[in-house]
């Protein structure tokens, strides 16, 4: 198996996902069709994601989704221009049967 990657995500997105059989949410707030692919991170990087993007929203109202890349079309880019650290970005919808486990933050 290769390298997991992480994705920070609504508990409610996720039970939405759930039922729809696939993931397609990008980032907070914005869709794989908004953006084109789902932000991941790698597991040294989700804290500091979690620090700048999500430091409002409750623990409790996010999940960490495990995903197994096999099969999935993976990209590590930079999140923004100028920035030179990688993330893995998935560009298409990550089926739920490749998420390995979806747990609650750990504090």
């Amino acid at each position: 198996m290769a390298p997991v990657i992480l994705h920070l995500a609504f508990a409610d997105d996720w039970a939405a996902a759930r039922a729809a059989g696939v993931y397609s949410v990008s980032t907070r707030g914005a869709s794989l069709a908004d953006v084109g692919f789902i932000h991941c991170s790698t597991p040294e990087q989700w804290r500091g994601v979690r620090d700048r993007f999500y430091a409002d929203v409750p623990a409790a109202d996010l999940l960490l989704l495990t995903v197994d890349p096999a099969g999935l079309d993976v990209r590590y880019e930079p999140p923004a221009p100028g920035v030179d650290e990688l993330f893995p970005h998935v560009y298409g919808p990550i089926p739920v049967s490749s998420v390995v486990a979806a747990e609650s933050i750990p504090i």
